[in-house]
């Protein structure tokens, strides 16, 4: 398996600093999670049923119009679907030619390569030259890790050019609540474009696993055949249903997390990093990276290492903020 963010027993193994001391800031989930309810006495000793509540709830946060021509597939985080999608395809299409960003979000790579398709990463800005070299193209909007975007008039005609080959856009949407301006949710009935969501970064329910495909209904129908029954738990379709229609949370939510990611871009500034991201982390191409990462896990603040760059998430509380902005200041007077 991959490595990932979040992997903060790893760090406590190798820096021998107690899980309590530790601030991570190496997923970008949002460290103000939802509060999650009670829930429902029976929930535990039933088998997970399809929840109409909770694809009402998807439908009407995520903008996909209820008719015969889209539909909303509720999936045990989008890396269920990461992992389903490119299984689905070679039953329907067999080996596709897959284009991805270089550098994104590694699993979409990693699961189309394991399905044994045909695998070629470019640098996000050349993405748009590359749209008639694939059958399949994903796309994270915002990416994870640079923040780089795709404006939606432009991912619907890359869209509409997959299909009329029987080819698909894929959009990962993960990061995608943080800047609604850029989802194309709302257009999934189109042929050939799929989105996926994750309930995991805004909302800061990572562990709930629960995520949503989105896509024309006979796609959506497919891939739930190919996940198979029960794969979202009978909380999780509860506590997404509640985090989905709380639209007083939602909204209180999206602007502390703008005015936070607006801090962290000041702090960062300050200290003369090039920064690209959204409002739940931040990202800049580091020569030193791997020293960074290190210096900063000696002091127990655990970022996210890639090989040309960092991504540091918000800080859950104003001593995590102090910390940082203090270790930040001992690396730039180190560097001197």
């Amino acid at each position: 398996m991959l490595d990932h963010g979040g992997n903060l027993h790893s760090a406590i193994e190798r820096f021998g600093i107690p899980k309590e001391q530790w601030i991570d800031l190496s997923t970008g989930i949002n460290p103000h999670p939802y509060p999650a309810p009670a829930l429902l006495p029976d929930v535990w000793h039933r088998l997970p049923e399809p929840d109409k509540d909770l694809i009402q709830a998807a439908h009407a946060y995520y903008g996909v119009a209820r008719s015969a021509a889209s539909a909303v597939l509720p999936v045990a985080g989008s890396q269920a679907a990461i992992q389903g999608l490119p299984q689905l395809r070679v039953r329907q299409h067999g080996t596709s030619r897959v284009m991805v960003a270089n550098t994104t979000y590694a699993e979409h790579a990693y699961q189309w390569q394991r399905a044994g398709h045909m695998i070629t990463a470019v640098p996000y800005g050349d993405l748009p030259a590359a749209i008639d070299a694939c059958d399949v193209m994903v796309v994270c909007n915002p990416n994870n890790p640079t923040g780089e975007s795709t404006s939606p008039d432009q991912l619907l005609q890359w869209a509409e050019r997959l299909a009329q080959r029987g080819g698909w856009l894929i959009v990962d949407e993960a990061f995608g609540d943080v800047l609604p301006k850029l989802s194309v949710a709302g257009y999934v009935g189109a042929p050939g474009l799929i989105v996926l969501r994750s309930i995991g970064k805004f909302f800061g329910l990572a562990g709930l696993r629960l995520g949503f495909v989105l896509g024309q209904t006979a796609m959506i129908d497919a891939l739930a055949e190919e996940i198979g029954p029960w794969s979202v738990s009978g909380p999780a379709q509860q506590i997404g249903t509640q985090v989905l229609t709380d639209r007083t949370w939602q909204r209180a939510m999206q602007v502390t997390l703008q005015d936070e990611g607006q801090r962290l871009t000041q702090l960062l500034a300050q200290h003369g990093f090039p920064l690209q991201g959204c409002a739940l982390f931040r990202y800049w191409p580091e020569p030193q990276a791997a020293v960074l990462a290190d210096f900063l896990a000696r002091q127990g603040i655990w970022i996210r290492l890639f090989s040309h760059g960092v991504r540091l998430g918000l800080p859950a509380d104003e001593k995590g903020w102090q910390r940082l902005e203090s270790a930040l200041a001992s690396w730039k007077k180190e560097q001197r």
